[in-house]
């Protein structure tokens, strides 16, 4: 599965049209993402953080725990997945190990970035950032440490915040020389910082639109016009269900009772659906018919 889909996005972010590319926090957003025709499917450590823990998006959540939800995400979905490794976990190192576990529980794409462990949300304040020297020798381990060159090293730069929009640019394209495939300047403050990026770099770029967060939101048509191949919504689904679910649960408290006629609510079957649950009641036919 990773090496036909690994294919399948590398010749995606090579049109650079702005692929949209929605976060999940767990498997069956991963499923609902798919069942709504995205081509890929992003693991957002910050949304594995917020809905695993109930915590900020500060470096609490583990390897081990992406790993999980990588896994689980990958045996849901048939598209693409693109992970969020962080800093990779450590040094240069960590990285390598960081790769190959990745790798083994599915990861198509893997995206480590130059912050200081721990990492915060690239659109938080206060941030800070490793040299350029060691971020390079992390992506030159990862790209050593892939077993297949269809799995994608994606490097990120949150030198915006902390140096200046060159510096980020200049790291960005040492990441480049390191063997990165595609680049990542966290947070950009407007649509001339935008139209920068895919000019200024020679792999494909990634963008991160964060509803609430420094980056103007654009049209995915724009973006693309910019040149960005992967236009990431990384939380899209979690703030979504997040507001679904404070709603409904606000309606059944004032009113004491839940039906799907409210429309607050997927439908039994819905949700069945979506889990699979008439391949499992066939497959239940097939294990147990006797004859």
């Amino acid at each position: 599965m990773t090496a036909e889909t690994g294919k399948i996005l590398r010749a995606k972010l090579a049109e650079r049209r702005g692929m949209l590319v929605p976060g999940a926090s767990n498997a069956l957003a991963a499923r609902v993402i798919e069942d709504l025709g995205f081509e890929a499917v992003y693991v957002s450590g910050a949304g594995v953080t917020n809905a695993f823990w109930g915590l900020p998006d500060l470096g609490f959540v583990s390897l081990t725990e992406i790993t999980q939800h990588t896994a689980a995400i990958r045996e849901a979905v048939d598209i693409p997945v693109l992970v969020d490794a962080d800093t990779g976990f450590g040094n240069a190192l960590n990285v390598r190990h960081t790769v190959r576990v990745l790798e083994r529980a599915g990861a198509d794409a893997i995206q480590i970035e130059d912050q200081t462990m721990p990492k915060k949300c690239g659109h938080f304040e206060n941030k800070s950032v490793i040299s350029a020297e060691e971020m390079s020798g992390k992506i030159k381990a990862a790209v050593d440490a892939r077993a297949s060159r269809d799995l994608l090293i994606i490097a990120r730069t949150d030198a915006l915040a902390v140096e200046s929009f060159d510096a980020a640019i200049e790291r960005a394209g040492r990441y480049i020389e390191a063997g990165a495939d595609v680049t990542f300047v966290e947070a950009p403050k407007n649509a001339d910082q935008l139209r920068e990026i895919p000019r200024r770099l020679s792999v494909p770029q990634l963008v991160n639109v964060v509803v609430g967060g420094k980056t103007p939101v654009m049209a995915q048509e724009e973006l693309a016009g910019m040149g960005f191949s992967l236009v990431l919504y990384a939380n899209v689904a979690l703030q979504g269900a997040l507001a679904g679910m404070t709603a409904a649960l606000k309606h059944l408290k004032a009113s004491g009772r839940m039906d799907e006629a409210s429309g607050m609510v997927a439908n039994f079957s819905e949700r069945q659906r979506l889990v699979k649950k008439p391949m499992f009641d066939e497959l239940e036919r097939k294990y147990t018919e006797r004859k």
